[in-house]
């Protein structure tokens, strides 16, 4: 009989992290545990949004919330039902992302604006969604590859930008991304390893690893927009609540006039 799709452990994908050794209820217990780290990020990251439209803040806080939500769900039931929602709401997160913050200079040729990115963006997506349908397994790698067109995007910028602040970041922004997705694919790929010697918690480490790399990605995501949208302002990194303390949190000021980076 075919499982129902809300069912626990109906899902195409199983973590290396043991199901249901610490709860009857949560199957992966530190996965979803960690899940809840994306929340902690959310409060955070609205500081840096500020400085940006209303509408594109309010929309992207929710999908990203609605993508905690759903990560913590799937890594509990490990229902198929809770791998799509885990999926296809990281799927809409990165569309909402690419859709208000996509630099207009890189925008193909046949599009003249914003708006008709919003539509190529929003059509890509449902297009995406509906093949995700096809093989879920199979997302999960889709959408890490994604990280490697941030980066592309984010080596252009570095190459018109003299701001060695801006340079840090970014370095340090890779450097959380690259444990991150080593953490990842230790745990798809080499989970016997993990398992014989009883630490198979990689997945749980991605969840706060990649939060990390986000937390460093969203200033620098606003500060290449504020050059582009905002040219009367200069947008400058700072660290809260001191450059000095080993645990800041970044985030971005305008000053003016505008000085060319």
């Amino acid at each position: 009989t075919m499982p129902s799709i809300f069912s626990y452990q109906s899902a195409e994908v199983d973590w290396c992290e043991g199901n249901f050794e610490r709860s009857t209820v949560i199957a992966e217990y530190y996965n979803t545990v960690n899940g809840t780290t994306l929340f902690s990020f959310l409060l955070l990251t609205p500081l840096n949004f500020l400085v940006l439209e209303g509408a594109a803040l309010l929309t992207q806080v929710s999908f990203a919330f609605l993508a905690g939500v759903f990560s913590m769900y799937f890594h509990m039931t490990l229902s198929y039902v809770g791998q799509l929602l885990d999926e296809l709401s990281i799927l809409w997160t990165l569309a909402v992302a690419y859709s208000f913050w996509y630099p207009r200079v890189y925008f193909p040729r046949c599009i003249k604006s914003r708006k008709h990115f919003f539509w190529l963006s929003g059509v890509t997506t449902v297009i995406s969604t509906l093949m995700s349908f096809i093989k879920p397994a199979f997302n999960a790698y889709a959408l890490n590859c994604i990280a490697f067109h941030l980066l592309y995007l984010t080596w252009r910028e570095l190459k018109k930008c003299n701001d060695k602040r801006v340079h840090r970041m970014a370095a340090v922004m890779v450097m959380w991304w690259v444990l991150a997705i080593s953490s990842w694919i230790s745990d798809r790929w080499l989970c016997g390893l993990w398992q014989a010697i009883n630490f198979p918690y990689f997945h749980s480490f991605w969840h706060v690893l990649i939060a990390m790399s986000l937390l460093y990605c969203c200033p620098l995501v606003i500060y290449f927009d504020v050059n582009y949208e905002m040219p009367s302002f200069k947008p400058k990194l700072g660290y809260w609540p001191s450059d000095s303390w080993p645990v800041v949190v970044p985030y971005i000021a305008l000053e003016e006039p505008h000085k060319q980076c």
